[in-house]
């Protein structure tokens, strides 16, 4: 193979660095042009409309209402920072500190924190199955939070930094972002702290700077390879999947810091939720 491309380079009058370089440049513009197609096709999807979220912000909505667990209740005094039962603009402005618990908050946990409080579930009642099997059907709190972040649908992202827990979460988080670990030493940096990356047709958008809210103000969604709605929290747990990390518990800390890092650095940029993802 070698001794070809040597003949080839020759004959082309070339040296074979030279061929080769060249051949790296075709891949990497073919590749760019499959992500480009990729991308096109997702904005054409999300363009037309009938998403098949839309039965899970339905179903959502009716499960905010909807009296519930031992004590019979609803989530329509849940509340998620701007007041109780006030949904609109809410999760444009989470994760945020609530006193009522004395921690940072994104919008599965303090809708876990609602259903203990309100509706009287114990926390393993409320953890339980909170996101669904590939392909299959969502789970109440995946249907109730793609309600509450379409409410914000179309609303600028503004997580608060005013108390010392809401900075103290954006530090953490931006630690653990470039923090290696795993048999493969990843980090999420790895992958996110540059601009113009991609794996195979995806584009890795940078999480460091604004170009964040390239990926955080289209979650909730619906990624294709799924089959079912997901939520930011699920995004987070499959990447860390991804980097072999040992599996943290649904609604850590550890996860909530590392969105709150990424909603911060995307303040100002505009929610479009839910959206197609592949």
């Amino acid at each position: 193979m070698r001794l070809r491309l040597k003949n080839f380079a020759a004959l082309a009058g070339m040296t074979l660095p030279a061929l080769m370089l060249i051949g790296a440049g075709m891949h990497y513009a073919q590749a760019a042009s499959v992500t480009q197609e990729g991308n096109a096709y997702l904005q054409l999807m999300n363009e037309m409309g009938g998403n098949p979220a839309d039965f899970n912000i339905d179903d959502g909505k009716k499960l905010w209402s909807e009296k519930r667990g031992p004590k019979n209740a609803s989530l329509e005094q849940c509340n998620l920072g701007l007041g109780p039962g006030v949904v609109k603009g809410a999760y444009a402005q989470l994760p945020r500190y609530f006193p009522d618990t004395g921690k940072v908050q994104d919008l599965e946990s303090r809708l876990v924190t609602c259903e203990e409080t309100l509706q009287g579930f114990t926390p393993k009642q409320a953890d339980a199955d909170h996101f669904a099997k590939e392909g299959g059907n969502a789970s109440p709190l995946e249907n109730i939070a793609m309600y509450v972040a379409h409410e914000s649908d179309g609303m600028k992202i503004a997580i608060p930094q005013n108390t010392e827990q809401e900075k103290l979460s954006y530090e953490n988080g931006k630690k653990l972002f470039f923090y290696r670990a795993g048999p493969f030493s990843f980090s999420c940096a790895a992958c996110h702290s540059e601009s113009g990356k991609r794996i195979k047709i995806s584009a890795l958008p940078n999480l460091t700077n604004s170009e964040a809210a390239v990926s955080y103000a289209t979650w909730p969604a619906y990624p294709n390879s799924q089959g079912v709605a997901r939520t930011l929290e699920w995004r987070m747990l499959a990447c860390m999947r991804q980097q072999r990390w040992p599996a943290p518990k649904f609604t850590s800390n550890a996860v909530i810091d590392l969105i709150t890092y990424m909603g911060v650095n995307s303040n100002g940029a505009t929610l479009h939720t839910p959206t197609f993802k592949r």
